[in-house]
């Protein structure tokens, strides 16, 4: 069970990402952290003859890496009720993959489980649910489902270490994925 950690943050060791901390500590995984690589945004060619155009950047190489994991933890800030613009321009791209011939983007992604770890400013429990429904929709796409999320309420640096519940939630995925991860390496035995 190998997990990639998607971290669309722009601030490092900010709120969300300190409480994806929480959730993957003690655990084997691997952290595509977006502000680090070259990503553009998407030109649309989905419906012209030729497909889409190749773009010299980091793309492709980043995509074929977390499609060698088997479980995909989104982890982004709430912007303006949304996933961050590192995520957005990330998540875009998928339109691309889509259409690539080297492999069955649909199919592989219909093999993960998501995950989400979000956090936001006053009432983001409520007002992070569009960014949740987005992300759900993106899975059922594929054929596969939202299996779990966190919203955190924390706006300033440090704020996430009050929020009891997030903190809470974060240690039960914890719990929850290590033994997973024990499970998995006995079956293979």
């Amino acid at each position: 069970m190998r997990i990639a950690v998607i971290n669309g943050s722009s601030r490092e060791n900010g709120n969300t990402e300190n409480l994806t901390n929480k959730v993957i500590t003690d655990i084997e995984f691997t952290n595509f952290v977006l502000r680090d690589y070259s990503i553009q945004t998407i030109v649309d060619q989905r419906h012209t003859e030729t497909g889409f155009q190749p773009v010299n950047d980091d793309y492709d190489q980043l995509i074929e890496a977390i499609l060698n994991h088997d479980i995909i933890i989104f982890s982004t800030p709430i912007y303006w009720y949304g996933m961050s613009s590192l995520m957005k321009t990330f998540v875009d791209r998928f339109s691309q993959s889509l259409r690539n011939t080297k492999y069955n983007f649909k199919e592989l992604m219909q093999q993960k489980t998501f995950y989400v770890i979000t956090c936001g400013g006053d009432k983001a429990r409520i007002k992070g649910m569009p960014l949740i429904q987005q992300f759900s929709y993106i899975c059922q796409f594929f054929g596969a489902e939202l299996n779990d999320y966190i919203i955190g309420e924390a706006n300033a640096p440090g704020d996430i270490e009050r929020d009891e519940y997030a903190l809470m939630k974060a240690k039960q995925w914890n719990q929850f994925f290590k033994r997973n991860i024990n499970q998995n390496q006995i079956n293979r035995n």
